[in-house]
């Protein structure tokens, strides 16, 4: 290793068996930044400096350009005692100085004193010594491989037979290079060193490296690998859409195949892909069943008709690059019918008995040890649901088709197909209800009732859907919060956060006319008591805890969720801190936060309210009311009237949901609320007339704050 400061190119790799596929990508970037950012911390790189990250399913690595072979020198401040200690009256050092700084091999004139705060404190001017790249490299290293986001660990031996270490995978190679020498580091009992591997079939097994530069190169050209995940990608992604455009076909989405796309990425070092085909009989399966038997258990990307529909022809990402690949292809072909056929199968079995016969078989499904089995949690879903069209005032016949979705939407849960692919439950009740001529909005609400299942997924299709979706996420969210099951820390099995953005994004979206509370209390209506958490003695006062408890869940989530549609903090909370029960009325409140916070006035009147809200909580008692014939000032008496001409206005603009109007004309008090700051002292020596000003100031505070509290925009 270079002995002065020379900026190199480095590289490390360790060279492993194969690592799992749905991490890889995962644990490339983690091993990468972590090596980064160890060596930033020790002065041996910038933090803007170039990284590459290499991730193959054998092997992590990292190139980065410009890391010094060791670190400059840089002087720090070593706090020794107070200078009260230090010295004595006659401003000479003290024996406990003396004493630390033979300790220290230092003198008085490497000393400086600094005020920290209420004392002044007497420092040592040290110079600390640059780290070494090895020292430096060898910590980072260690560092970055304990932070891995490794799902499980395993334990293997070493190649001594006599010590045991424990990683992802087993590990049989570690490189480390700066520039063209050896960086002498060590893990899992390896010791690293300059040689490479190639592809286990179509490369060179072993390739010496002469520099850090040549490693991406040489692996692709002598070792047959591609070592970068992100090249490796792109190449994968343009021969499946070449091949897909001279089928005459199509991928489909580019979303419903990202997924499998990092996943075979994973699996493959030299991509090639070919074109196999299946039995068109198959195809009356609906396609749902043939993708996901296709895309899950074999890795295949299905082919979709230009004109619609599901192809008969499907694409392989094969890690062998082959002149002749029948026989990959026809091995491939032959593994992949008898899956279509189990899919045929099962879809006809089913077809032969209907979605209501199967509800009584939902009773010996548990759903919960303690809220019991599918049968009583649909039951509950029912219950909801009818609740909340009677809440939103709809007729008979949409009632019935809310209940029949309701009653229907778990019934494929005892279906053979669904119990092979539990991915296609919902999907599989709405082919089987079309089947049996159920009305295609029931249908469809089936189906839908899981929506939305992800960040950015649709919304159910019809307003039955919607119910039925709501009813659902409420039950869920309400039997686990009463079981006290509710999300802790990363950990949230049932994916609760998941049912709350649901529930968010369908009242809002849909403009749902519904009180959060009312929602809520619905949900947990429905749990009977004998199954609610005998942790409290009285289980109705469990339910009311868990019911604020879920109440201020589902505002963190929205508090988020606002966040991410690129609403500022101070905006959101301005909002939320009133904690509104109109959730589909929240938009319209910040859109009119924001309007507001433009206007000329809003930081005055911000800063006013904000001063208005800490004089309020000094006084106690205070009515929010006031009598205009007890104003004695000027400036009091304009403001009152000023109100008194505003505020009916205002509020009438309020409560028909024109906020940004509300607030607009709201604005145009900012120059009498200034005055009577200017002028008036609100705590006159008068019990009589403080009290009156203090119920004009609430009386204005109230009014200010019915869209949002306005003082959380002031700086």
């Amino acid at each position: 290793m270079s002995s002065d400061s020379k900026k190199e190119l480095l590289l490390v790799e360790l060279f492993t068996e194969e690592l799992p596929p749905k991490v890889l990508k995962k644990l490339g970037d983690a091993f990468a930044s972590g090596i980064h950012a160890g060596l930033i911390s020790r002065g041996l790189v910038a933090a803007d400096a170039k990284v590459e990250m290499f991730a193959t399913p054998r092997r992590l690595a990292v190139r980065i350009a410009d890391v010094a072979g060791i670190a400059d020198d840089r002087a720090e401040l070593k706090k020794l005692m107070p200078v009260k200690v230090a010295f004595d009256a006659a401003g000479n050092p003290t024996p406990a100085l003396q004493k630390r700084l033979e300790k220290e091999s230092a003198t008085l004139a490497n000393t400086v004193r600094k005020v920290d705060g209420a004392d002044e404190l007497v420092y040592l001017d040290v110079t600390i010594k640059g780290a070494w790249l090895r020292d430096a490299l060898q910590a980072a290293l260690l560092d970055s491989m304990a932070k891995l986001p490794i799902p499980k660990m395993m334990t293997y031996q070493l190649a001594n037979g006599l010590d045991s270490v424990q990683f992802v995978r087993p590990a049989h190679g570690l490189v480390a290079m700066h520039g063209a020498e050896v960086v002498a580091v060590e893990t899992l009992g390896l010791h690293a060193g300059n040689v490479i591997h190639g592809h286990r079939f179509q490369g060179e097994k072993t390739m010496t490296l002469a520099h850090a530069s040549e490693y991406e190169s040489c692996l692709e050209k002598d070792g047959g690998v591609i070592a970068s995940f992100k090249k490796r990608r792109h190449e994968i992604e343009r021969l499946l859409i070449a091949h897909a455009e001279q089928c005459g076909d199509t991928l489909g989405e580019r979303s419903e195949y990202l997924a499998l796309l990092d996943e075979v990425t994973a699996l493959v070092e030299l991509p090639t892909v070919y074109v196999g085909k299946f039995e068109r009989e198959f195809l009356e399966v609906p396609a749902e069943c043939l993708t996901l038997t296709m895309k899950l258990n074999q890795k295949y990307f299905p082919l979709h008709l230009s004109e619609g529909g599901l192809s008969s022809r499907f694409l392989i990402v094969s890690n062998m690059r082959l002149d002749d690949a029948r026989n990959i292809v026809e091995g491939n072909q032959r593994v992949v019918r008898p899956r279509l056929a189990d899919a045929r199968f099962f879809f006809n079995t089913d077809k032969k008995t209907k979605l209501v016969d199967r509800l009584p078989k939902l009773a010996s499904v548990v759903y919960h040890n303690k809220l019991g089995s599918q049968g009583e949690r649909v039951e509950r879903v029912r219950a909801i649901a009818k609740a909340i069209c009677e809440l939103t005032n709809q007729d008979a016949v949409f009632q019935a088709s809310v209940d029949q979705a309701a009653q229907l939407a778990k019934a494929d849960l005892v279906t053979d197909m669904v119990g092979e692919f539990p991915e296609l439950q919902g999907t599989m009740g709405k082919y089987y209800a079309l089947n049996e001529g159920i009305d295609a909005v029931v249908a469809e609400a089936i189906e839908d009732h899981y929506k939305p299942k992800f960040a950015g997924d649709t919304l159910p299709r019809s307003q039955v859907g919607v119910i039925v979706a709501l009813a659902d996420k409420l039950e869920t969210l309400a039997g686990l919060f009463a079981m006290g099951q509710q999300p802790t820390g990363d950990k949230d099995p049932f994916a609760l956060r998941r049912h709350a953005l649901g529930v968010l994004r369908l009242i809002m979206e849909e403009r749902l006319p519904l009180k959060l509370e009312n929602l809520l209390k619905l949900g947990f209506d429905t749990i009977p008591p004998e199954l609610v958490s005998t942790d409290l003695e009285e289980g109705d006062a469990l339910i009311s805890f868990q019911q604020i408890q879920l109440e201020r869940f589902l505002f963190e989530r929205l508090n988020g969720l606002l966040r991410d549609q690129a609403f500022t903090a101070q905006e959101v909370d301005a909002v939320l801190s009133l904690k509104p029960d109109r959730l589909e009325k929240v938009k319209d409140r910040l859109n009119a936060v924001r309007t507001f916070a433009a206007l000329p006035e809003a930081p005055s009147l911000a800063a006013a309210n904000k001063r208005i809200g800490n004089i309020l909580k000094k006084a106690d008692g205070v009515k929010e009311a006031y009598d205009k014939s007890l104003t004695t000032e000027v400036a009091e008496t304009a403001l009152a009237v000023a109100m008194e001409s505003v505020v009916p206005h205002a509020k009438a603009q309020f409560d028909r949901g024109d906020y940004t109007a509300s607030l607009t004309s709201l604005a145009t008090l900012r120059e009498p609320v200034d005055t009577f700051f200017e002028k008036v002292m609100v705590n006159a020596d008068d019990p009589a007339i403080r009290a009156n000003r203090l119920g004009l100031l609430a009386t204005l505070h109230r009014e200010m704050n019915r869209v949002a509290d306005l003082s959380k925009l002031a700086a």
